[in-house]
């Protein structure tokens, strides 16, 4: 794992606002209306993406919340989805309520799971997990 690409820091300067978040239950859905609600955002955002841009954050937004809905959240709980922009990025962060942290597992043909940090990786270019007072961020961004 390259190790330059998870540290926390801010590779730009932060947005100017706060960021646009909102809150899904936890449900099989919650992957497919996170992108939803991501795609109409950036639609209007003042910067449009272009389509695989695009296509890369709505992939990171789908392993993300499908990670947070699967791994860390118990019934009744809710997954939140922060979007922030800037000129140069797009950082989306995932909050859930677990403290345990993400870890990537080794490849195997052999699972249908294990494979969402790797696509993460790969297509971010930094990616981490922070703490939070009731839970974790696991953000990811994107270049423009």
């Amino acid at each position: 794992m390259n190790e330059r690409r998870r540290d926390s820091a801010p590779c730009c300067a932060p947005p100017s606002g706060p960021p646009a978040q909102a809150v899904f239950p936890k449900s099989a859905e919650a992957p497919a209306r996170a992108r939803a609600y991501v795609r109409d955002l950036l639609a209007h955002d003042d910067e449009p993406l272009d389509d695989d841009r695009l296509d890369d954050v709505l992939l990171i937004v789908s392993e993300l919340v499908t990670n947070a809905y699967r791994y860390g959240t118990e019934p009744d709980d809710s997954v939140l989805v922060a979007v922030l922009t800037t000129p140069e990025r797009v950082r989306v962060e995932v909050h859930d309520p677990r403290r345990a942290r993400p870890h990537m597992r080794n490849e195997s043909g052999e699972r249908s799971r294990g494979r969402g940090l790797h696509i993460v990786d790969e297509l971010a270019a930094r990616w981490g997990t922070d703490d939070r007072p009731l839970g974790k961020a696991v953000w990811a961004e994107v270049k423009r």
